[in-house]
C-alpha cells in the first residue's frame, strides 16, 4: 500500500524545512556568553515568554526583535537571517500594506 503522507516532508519547499529559529537563539546565547533563554531575554530586553514562543514557533521573529538582536550581538541582519534559516535575498512587503482601507477612519471622528 502507498502511504500518501510518507514523503510529505520531502515535497516541502526548502525554505520551510530550513527555517529554524532555535539555531538563531542558540547562536546568540553562545555569542553573548549567556547561560539560558532567560539571560537572552534580559539581554534583548524582552519578556521571557517571547523567547519561549519563538522557540516553539508560535511567534515569528519580528523586525524590531531582529534589529535588537543586531544591536546586542553586532551580527548583521543578513547574518541573523541566515542563522534563522531565511535564505531569501530580499524581503518584499506587499503593496496592500500601504494602501488605505476603503471607508477610512478619517470621517469616523466627525462629530458635526
Amino acid at each position: 500500500m502507498n502511504n500518501p503522507f510518507e514523503n510529505a516532508a520531502s515535497k516541502r519547499p526548502a525554505e520551510t524545512v530550513a527555517y529554524d529559529p532555535n539555531n538563531l537563539l542558540d547562536s546568540l546565547i553562545e555569542k553573548l556568553n549567556l547561560k539560558n533563554d532567560a539571560a537572552l531575554s534580559r539581554a534583548l530586553e524582552v519578556a521571557p515568554p517571547v523567547i519561549s514562543k519563538i522557540r516553539h514557533r508560535r511567534l515569528p521573529v519580528g523586525a524590531s526583535l531582529l534589529i535588537r538582536m543586531h544591536e546586542v550581538s553586532d551580527l548583521t541582519i543578513r547574518e541573523l537571517r541566515v542563522l534563522m534559516g531565511d535564505r531569501r535575498d530580499k524581503f518584499r512587503i506587499s503593496d496592500k500594506q500601504f494602501k488605505p482601507k476603503s471607508g477610512s477612519a478619517a470621517g469616523a471622528f466627525n462629530n458635526d
